[in-house]
């Protein structure tokens, strides 16, 4: 099975790492509030990394290396790879 890692931009600048096995039912979450309860209320969110990985194990441990890395290296990573749009978080929320 496919794993996704990827970096969500908040709307006050800071990076979250995370992994799933479906992006865009993962994005739903954290749209939703219903993501990680660091992303919630600091919408609206932006994909702004994302790469896949054959299996869980080998998505943690990227997960992980990418979770170790200071804001700038993290940064420089980003530019690397180009990812689809925004993810707008509801604003009743």
């Amino acid at each position: 099975m496919n794993w996704t890692v990827y970096i969500l931009r908040c709307a006050d600048g800071t990076l979250y790492s995370g992994i799933t096995n479906d992006l865009e039912r993962r994005m739903a979450e954290h749209v939703a509030g219903q993501g990680a309860k660091y992303t919630k209320g600091r919408g609206p969110l932006q994909l702004v990394y994302q790469e896949d990985h054959q299996g869980r194990g080998p998505a943690l441990k990227r997960e992980a290396e990418i979770k170790s890395l200071d804001r700038k290296a993290k940064l420089l990573l980003i530019s690397t790879k180009i990812v689809r749009g925004d993810i707008h978080r509801n604003p009743n929320r």
